[in-house]
């Protein structure tokens, strides 16, 4: 027995959601709901009660409209989105890893970071026309560079010592990059990915606005023309419960590829 299986190391905790924390989740949002009901019931604010909404909520659903409204938007988001993860990874990586391709890449990915996607829309309608593939482009652009830019920052922070050491063990670059560079930045990429569905949902929404005949976003504009409140919470409402089902999605995946990461 080696002097390291006598030593009683603590390891990594990787549940970040334990009953415990999903139990202070639920009564958070229950909280901010009973502060809502008893704002309209005070008459403090002209919001619709959560009940209201909630019998909007199962009069949309019944008729269908709700879920063809959240499949609509769905799926605008997952092609976008998954379009612009697969290919932010690989460019990330090789802004990283060759700086070359970093000079080359670089400037471009600033130059469109500071160009809101939302600004880009009108030029995507004009260009491709008022179908799925304007929405989806824009989706895709806010979601790439998202992922692109954490993807990058995750390479070029990975410890030096770590490769350092890699090559004093005989390690040549596809072995270093493939099992040094890539679990180091593995955390940077995922955290990249749930930023990137914030933007991604932020986009949809407002691309539906503009330009749709169906989706969350489309519903709440025409909502507003006839000062339907209920049904634009309604909407708000799927929007949230989705992203944060996908959110916690990613992080269930990140606790996966991460265990061997310390936590707090």
């Amino acid at each position: 027995m080696s002097v390291i299986d006598d030593i009683d190391i603590e390891r990594p905790k990787t549940r970040r959601w334990s009953p415990g924390n999903l139990g202070w989740g639920v009564l958070s949002f229950a909280g901010g709901i009973g502060l809502w009901w008893l704002a309209t019931l005070a008459g403090l604010s002209e919001l619709p009660s959560p009940a209201a909404v909630l019998r909007r909520a199962v009069e949309l659903a019944l008729d269908g409209q709700l879920w063809g409204d959240m499949y609509a938007s769905l799926r605008r988001v997952l092609i976008g989105f998954a379009l612009g993860s697969v290919l932010a990874v690989p460019v990330g990586f090789l802004m990283g890893w060759y700086r070359i391709a970093r000079a080359v890449i670089d400037p471009w990915i600033q130059f469109f970071r500071v160009i809101p996607p939302l600004a880009i829309i009108p030029l995507a309608i004009v260009t491709m026309g008022i179908d799925e593939t304007p929405k989806i482009f824009v989706i895709f652009l806010a979601a790439f560079l998202s992922a692109v830019v954490s993807t990058y920052q995750g390479v070029v922070s990975v410890d030096r010592t770590y490769i350092n050491a890699a090559r004093v063990l005989g390690a040549n670059d596809g072995t270093i990059f493939a099992r040094v560079v890539i679990p180091a930045s593995t955390p940077f990429i995922l955290v990249g990915f749930r930023i990137g569905l914030g933007s991604a949902w932020a986009t949809v929404v407002a691309a539906e606005l503009i330009a749709a005949q169906s989706g969350l976003g489309f519903r709440m504009q025409q909502a507003q023309l006839y000062y339907d409140l209920p049904t634009i919470f309604v909407s708000l409402v799927a929007i949230g419960v989705l992203g944060l089902i996908m959110d916690r999605i990613v992080v269930r995946i990140e606790e996966r590829l991460t265990h061997w990461q310390e936590r707090v």
